[in-house]
């Protein structure tokens, strides 16, 4: 049977840990090169990644700084706040989450 799905990955850079009660998010930057005129730059993305107990111990072993690995799922949601005011929310749920390569580890 085919089963229908919405999954992301990112491999970046960790800039904050939130640990929470029975929840971490994660923020991590994805770098985009883009051309303007002549010139090369680069555009950073920062992605909030939500990251449960599946996932609790390499999150705990992950600092800033660290190049991770993060594969899970998209999931939307919205609520209502007053009659005519609804809020529309995306989150990237961590299924998977590997530390590629640690801060302090990098050559000068």
């Amino acid at each position: 049977m085919p089963q229908n799905i919405a999954e992301f990955r990112i491999i970046g850079r960790i800039g904050k840990i939130t640990a929470r009660e029975k929840v971490s998010y994660v923020s991590v930057a994805a770098n985009y090169n883009r051309r303007d005129g002549d010139e090369w730059k680069t555009d950073t993305h920062w992605n909030s990644v939500v990251c449960f107990s599946n996932v609790a111990n390499q999150v705990e072993a992950a600092g800033k700084g660290d190049l991770v690995h993060i594969t899970g799922r998209v999931r939307e949601s919205n609520h209502q706040a007053e009659a005519n005011d609804i809020s529309y929310r995306t989150e990237l749920i961590a299924d998977t989450f590997s530390v590629l390569t640690k801060a302090d580890a990098e050559p000068s």
